[in-house]
């Protein structure tokens, strides 16, 4: 997987670097010779957010100044590595804060990235003089750990790569990993993620992750891992269909979450749960009408094919819920219709518990990693109702992301704190920081609030 890139420890070659807002900004130039002021207001430059000015020398680049917005944003400072010349080398020109370099850090190796594995990148990114470590690595890491989980294409990410990723991640910390495979899924009672799965050339599975002490509050992450979904015999159209690598985003935020846990050294005992399949057609496909097993004991009717990541999940809640944990996460690309109501940005948190809600809500605002609460309205469950089944998996448009919500939280255990992200973990085009493909949403968000949880 990625490296962390854009830093250094050599500072033989290094520039200065001016990180300034527009307020200081106007400041700091009043400071400066007259031609350097000339020069930047020959450009108009005022370092407004995302903005870069090189400052000229009499042996050519004498340093640079990137503008930023929300200081206490790291995406404010993303822009910097790609926006300075290749192979740049810089050094901040003045301390800055200690929380305020945190973020610079981090925003500098997210803005860094680029999914290379099967091209070479266009350019390298400017170098810091910095060697992030600690929490801001293991943010870094976990972030771009998402966006190549995503970015990479099922061939190359299916359900074996999704259970070797947690192999990976748990040689690393200590952990134990069983995955329940195939028919072996019948036979210990995971009926729903087999039926989803049993199409495909790649048998199905449950990925199960177990790390920490048993005296420490239960944990249990659980993450959607279609890996590809074709709607099944609900097929998608083309243009719905070509970015359903993706289908896998959820599990990948489970994953990351689950590595940024277990590098902490958090005080909880932690299970992680990864429905892996693929969505395929075949003549053992799912079919639209059937009635099928849930590990809870309910029947489901499938209304839809195309809503099989709710299915696959309602087997691995059962599952979370018989632990028993103070909490259970569940991170899924579950619908479009929470990106019709909130967009590519904003992943939609359903939760039953208010305290939880508001935690996670209260971390994404001081992250600059925000979710927004969604209603648990369960009047809403009338739209699940099947005349054969004990219900639907899909059923009316109305409120799909809140239906999909209402659906989940039917497999857990009455009094089970839970809460739901839908995430789109896509960036749908350029940003600065945030590059086409594969993106980590509320990821950073989430391990604040598990920090304040549990510490």
């Amino acid at each position: 997987m990625s490296e962390i890139t854009g830093f250094t420890a050599d500072t033989a070659a290094a520039l200065p670097l001016y990180v300034l807002d527009r307020e200081q900004f106007a400041a700091w130039k009043d400071g400066q010779p007259a031609a350097t002021q000339a020069w930047l207001a020959s450009q108009g430059f005022t370092a407004g957010a995302f903005t870069t000015a090189l400052l000229p020398g009499a042996d050519g680049l004498a340093g640079a100044v990137i503008g930023v917005g929300d200081r206490a944003d790291a995406y404010s400072y993303s822009h910097a590595p790609h926006a300075l010349p290749e192979g740049s080398v810089w050094q901040l020109a003045s301390e800055l804060p200690a929380a305020e370099l945190a973020l610079l850090q981090l925003g500098w190796g997210l803005g860094s990235y680029r999914f290379d594995r099967y091209r070479k990148r266009h350019r390298a990114p400017a170098r810091l003089v910095a060697e992030p470590t600690g929490e801001v690595a293991d943010l870094i890491a976990a972030s771009l750990r998402v966006r190549d989980w995503v970015n990479t294409p099922t061939e190359d990410m299916g359900p074996q790569q999704l259970e070797d990723a947690a192999r990976t991640l748990a040689d690393a910390h200590g952990a134990q990993v069983e995955a329940i495979t195939g028919d072996e899924l019948l036979k210990q009672n995971f009926p729903a993620i087999h039926a989803v799965g049993r199409a495909s050339h790649r048998a199905p599975r449950l990925v199960v992750l177990r790390w920490g002490k048993d005296t420490d509050p239960a944990l249990v992450l659980v993450g959607k891992g279609v890996c590809f979904d074709t709607g099944g015999l609900d097929i998608k159209p083309a243009d719905g269909m070509r970015n359903m690598k993706k289908d896998m985003g959820g599990a990948a935020h489970a994953l990351a979450l689950a590595g940024l846990v277990m590098a902490r050294g958090l005080p909880v005992r932690l299970t992680l749960l990864v429905p892996a399949v693929e969505n395929a057609i075949g003549p053992d496909a799912f079919r639209p009408g059937e009635v099928i097993a849930t590990r809870k004991g309910l029947s489901v009717e499938i209304d839809n094919t195309d809503a099989e990541g709710r299915v696959i999940l309602c087997d691995a809640l059962t599952f979370a819920s018989e632990q028993k944990p103070d909490l259970v996460l569940d991170f899924a690309t579950l619908t479009g219709a929470a990106r019709i109501a909130l967009g590519p940005d904003l992943p939609a948190l359903f939760s039953n518990d208010d305290n939880v809600a508001q935690q996670w809500l209260q971390a994404g605002d001081a992250t600059r990693d925000p979710v927004w609460r969604m209603p648990l309205w369960r009047p809403y469950l009338r739209y699940l109702s099947s005349g054969i089944a004990d219900l639907a998996n899909a059923g009316s448009r109305m409120a799909g992301s809140v239906t999909a919500a209402l659906y989940l939280e039917r497999f857990l255990e009455d009094g089970q704190r839970w809460a739901h992200l839908d995430v789109y973990a896509w960036n749908d085009g350029e940003r600065p920081g945030r590059p086409a493909g594969g993106e980590a949403l509320a990821l950073r968000s989430a391990w604040a609030m598990l920090k304040q949880r549990y510490s």
